[in-house]
């Protein structure tokens, strides 16, 4: 199967497209995504400590997703006749504590389900799944927890830890393994104008799957470690 690494160039991208069409598969008009979302909150201070708790719930119907076309970067857009996403967050954050150091602990648990066909988009037209099917980014569980820091001669550190319950396993129920990242930044500022940060994601270069769909999907994977660096200067206005 042709695998592309940048562009494709119009003669491949049709080749692809006939040979999806050759499988069965066509593409109808894309519906617009209509949404209803229910978000009840509630936040509580308590001596500059913060606690934030979140419920929410949305019904979508046409939900606007995507589709790899075979082992390509030729993603193509499809629409879902109803998806619902329920979830509750639940958030700490810490006043800034010896005037030098803050903290934050957020914990979401979520579902992302969908029912019935493709209305829009590429498609089979194989009949629908009876009942609620998962969608491929569906993870139940996710924890972070992190810190900001204020250091000497205009100078910051800060630093998040992200684990994740998994993502869905091929079409699921089952999920994939969990996982943990970190990521650290340090930053300092010159003067009034001119500030530097460094930043790295994904220190460990911890890699795992994303996504494990059907041999149409594909496959994801995380990103490997990134390293950036940013000067700013701020202009006067």
């Amino acid at each position: 199967m042709t695998q592309f690494c940048g562009p494709a160039p119009i003669d491949e991208i049709a080749e692809l497209l006939a040979l999806a069409v050759s499988q069965g598969f066509d593409f109808i008009p894309l519906r617009g995504e209509r949404d209803e979302q229910h978000d009840i909150g509630l936040t509580i201070p308590i001596r500059g400590w913060t606690l934030d708790f979140d419920n929410f719930r949305t019904a979508a119907h046409n939900f606007f997703d995507h589709d790899a076309l075979g082992n390509s970067n030729l993603f193509i857009p499809l629409t879902i006749q109803s998806v619902r996403i329920l979830g509750y967050e639940a958030t700490v954050r810490s006043p800034r504590l010896f005037k030098k150091i803050d903290f934050h602990l957020a914990y979401s648990h979520q579902s992302v389900e969908g029912s019935g066909g493709i209305t829009g988009g590429l498609t089979d037209f194989a009949p629908p799944a009876v009942g609620f099917f998962f969608l491929d980014h569906d993870q139940r569980q996710t924890l972070s927890t992190g810190f900001t820091a204020a250091l000497p001669y205009k100078t910051w550190l800060s630093g998040n830890v992200t684990a994740g319950s998994g993502f869905l396993d091929g079409d699921g129920p089952g999920h994939l393994p969990s996982y943990a990242t970190v990521d650290m930044a340090l930053g300092r500022s010159f003067g009034e104008n001119w500030s530097a940060k460094l930043t790295a994601t994904n220190l460990a270069d911890k890699r795992y799957f994303v996504d494990l769909t059907n041999s149409f999907g594909g496959s994801h994977v995380s990103d490997p470690r990134v390293v950036s660096v940013q000067l700013r200067y701020k202009f006067h206005y």
